[in-house]
């Protein structure tokens, strides 16, 4: 076997395992989130949406890693389209839940008093452990 050939066996090996680690980091990211989200829901924790916001969006950033890094494996061009496809919608899916997070930090500023006319972004609130 060629030298060349085995770096590149090698190199798909390594980038497999990092997509591999990232989509792992992102559904683990997920369900920590989902049960903590879950466990404050019935206590009535407050902010618990921004919370469970914020933790969706860290996800899909984890899974939409993955999937950009999975692009250096692909090798025709029905692959590409699909790959393409699914980050899209993993980016418009991010971007919505970043306008949703914005939402609710300013309707939490609003509710807490804070919200003026100065237009000033709220602050970051901080989650609950």
């Amino acid at each position: 076997m060629a030298p060349l050939q085995q770096i590149e066996e090698i190199f798909q090996l390594v980038v497999q395992y990092g997509v591999l680690l990232l989509e792992c980091a992102g559904v683990a990211v997920l369900l920590v989130t989902a049960v903590k989200s879950m466990i404050g829901c019935v206590k009535h924790k407050p902010h618990i949406r921004l919370y469970l916001a914020q933790g969706i969006s860290l996800a899909l950033e984890f899974k939409l890693g993955g999937e950009v890094l999975r692009t250096v494996l692909v090798r025709e061009m029905s692959e590409l389209l699909t790959l393409g496809l699914v980050i899209l919608l993993r980016g418009a899916l991010t971007l919505i839940i970043h306008w949703e997070i914005k939402t609710e930090e300013a309707r939490m500023d609003e509710a807490a008093g804070h919200g003026g006319p100065s237009g000033e972004a709220p602050a970051e609130i901080p989650l609950p452990k």
